[in-house]
């Protein structure tokens, strides 16, 4: 029995036959700690088991069965127990001797998403290897369905709101634990009166602190981790202030504070942009079992900062004054702040374009999503879901979300999502059963009492309208560049993507030639990423890009540079 306010302990399930109790021995070594490991002898035991499981709420993390175990593909019975453990990681694991036999078919598992690893069994105690993909899979089971028993920032909400939904979004893409409490509840009602009565809910409470703060932007969430600008002193000039945090502006950080270069990376929103809304990115180099973006973006942050870099979340860039720092630098204003740089990186990237229908609009934060959210994904659990898009993002949204939800529905105005979408994502959403896509259809309508419960979509080639019910809707569409902030000095195309390198005009080429790639039209401004003309929209062309840079900073603050 579990005590009261405990949360139940998760399970790893395994199946098999002639090497399941060999797999029981490996994972209760490490893992009997934190989770329970259950191994039923039969067929008929393990659908008694799944169903005592489901019945008492018990979350399977981790499913594990035999390759060919009882006779039959371990992938579709992983696929039979789905319906019992939709948000459990699946494993295939294979004795050394039916390996090379099982590559081929266990690829394909893969490739349609039916299967998150396969692993050979360990060959000894301590198979690392081995472990670091099972801690991997755990740790991204327990991040995607918020199961952290740890007490960490407390919220104080009395609902769903907008400003709920941008301040989990925000501490979940930063890593920081944190559980939502109801006013009335004790948390809520300690906070309450210590906040005192001029508070605005949502509260937050840090944790070891006894500080309060009242409907927090996202500058007072980034100062609990780094800071203000104040911060950075009056009189600093960094080497390189980097505008963006996603993949562009993290592969500059990492490169450029390594190579001795005073760095500083400032984000309005948390670190990673975009990209680290991403719940899998499966096709980037060196990460075979697929990593989210948050992680990706943890992992690259702390990277940077171990050589270096300073980073400010949650600010927003104003305005940017080319070369009116006493000393030619570049002025970068933050609202009421500056700072100063040497050379500036604009890596903003690009934000959703917004839907544009009033009444959704309202409903922002109670339902209705731009970006993946996957802070949310719980709270459509056993419902039914709209997913706006037809990108990459769009794609790893609804895979996500289809752990969760009853089910999930893409909607596209194209003809399918062949032309926009990754290959191996198509694949996977072709081969999940609760994930449809509708070509040809938009949104022209949606409401609900308090939050989101239905949509009115339309047939472009019928012309036809459809209610639905609908408890969430994510929209990933477009990609409109975020440079308002930038001086006319900086040359953008029609539709306000920067112009860097032979794609600048002409006139702003020295002795007949063009600025260097990823230079713009005024010197000392570089350019990365996806709000850069011409670029892939792609994670690794992106950090590649902020890597590719760092040596054109190095060629201007050269001595002899100009």
């Amino acid at each position: 029995m579990t005590p009261p306010g405990t949360r139940p302990t998760p399970v790893i399930l395994v199946l098999g036959a002639e090497y399941r109790q060999a797999m029981v021995d490996v994972l209760t070594m490490r893992y009997s700690a934190e989770y329970e490991i259950v191994a039923p002898a039969s067929m008929e035991e393990a659908i008694e088991v799944l169903t005592e499981l489901k019945t008492g709420s018990r979350p399977v993390a981790l499913a594990a069965c035999e390759f060919f175990a009882g006779g039959e593909k371990a992938t579709h019975l992983l696929a039979k127990f789905q319906k019992f453990m939709p948000t459990a990681r699946r494993l295939v694991y294979v004795p050394v001797e039916r390996f090379r036999g099982s590559v081929a078919q266990l690829r394909e598992s893969l490739a349609e998403g039916r299967l998150d690893l396969y692993l050979m069994l360990p060959q000894g105690a301590r198979d690392e290897e081995f472990h670091t993909a099972i801690s991997e899979t755990l740790s991204d089971w327990a991040q995607s369905v918020n199961y952290s028993e740890i007490d960490g920032t407390r919220i104080i909400a009395d609902g769903p709101s907008p400003d709920l939904s941008r301040i989990r979004d925000f501490l979940d893409r930063m890593g920081l634990p944190n559980t939502v409490h109801a006013p009335d509840s004790p948390a809520g009602v300690a906070a309450l009166a210590a906040a005192g009565p001029d508070a605005v809910m949502p509260l937050l409470q840090a944790s070891n602190s006894d500080e309060i703060i009242s409907n927090p932007s996202n500058a007072d969430l980034g100062a609990v981790l780094y800071g203000r600008p104040t911060d950075i002193g009056e009189d600093a000039v960094c080497d390189l202030v980097v505008v963006g945090a996603g993949p562009a502006g993290l592969g500059a950080a990492v490169y450029a504070a390594s190579e001795g270069l005073d760095t500083l990376v400032i984000d309005q929103g948390p670190i990673g942009g975009q990209a680290g809304t991403s719940s899998m990115i499966r096709n980037y180099l060196g990460f075979p079992r697929g990593i989210s973006g948050m992680r990706l973006a943890q992992r690259a942050r702390s990277q940077a900062v171990r050589f270096g870099a300073r980073f400010l979340a949650g600010h927003q860039v104003t305005g940017l004054r080319i070369g009116e720092g006493p000393d030619g630098s570049h002025v970068v204003e933050l609202g009421d702040d500056t700072v100063r740089g040497r050379t500036v990186l604009i890596a903003t990237g690009v934000e959703y374009r917004r839907l544009g229908i009033d009444a959704l609009e309202d409903l922002v934060g109670r339902g209705v999503n731009y970006g993946a959210a996957a802070s949310t994904s719980r709270e459509v659990k056993h419902k039914d879901v709209y997913v706006v898009g037809g990108g990459n993002s769009a794609g790893q949204a609804a895979v996500h979300l289809s752990r969760f939800a009853r089910s999930v529905t893409i909607l596209v105005r194209r003809e399918g999502l062949a032309a926009t979408m990754s290959s191996y994502l198509i694949r996977e959403i072709e081969g999940n059963p609760r994930i449809t896509v509708r070509p040809r259809t938009v949104v022209t309508d949606g409401g609900g009492e308090g939050r989101l419960e239905w949509l009115t979509l339309h047939d472009v080639d019928a012309g036809t309208d459809e209610r639905v019910e609908a408890a969430g809707l994510y929209l990933l569409i477009g990609a409109a560049p975020m440079c308002s902030w930038l001086p006319n000095d900086v040359a953008r195309d029609d539709l306000g993507f920067v112009l860097a390198g032979a794609d600048t005009p002409w006139q702003s080429w020295q002795g007949g030639r063009p600025p260097e790639p990823f230079a713009t039209t005024v010197p000392g401004i570089f350019v990365a990423g996806d709000i850069r003309c011409g670029s892939m929209k792609r994670v690794a062309s992106a950090s590649g890009e902020g890597a590719g840079v760092v040596p054109l900073v190095h060629a201007h603050l050269a001595p002899d540079a100009g």
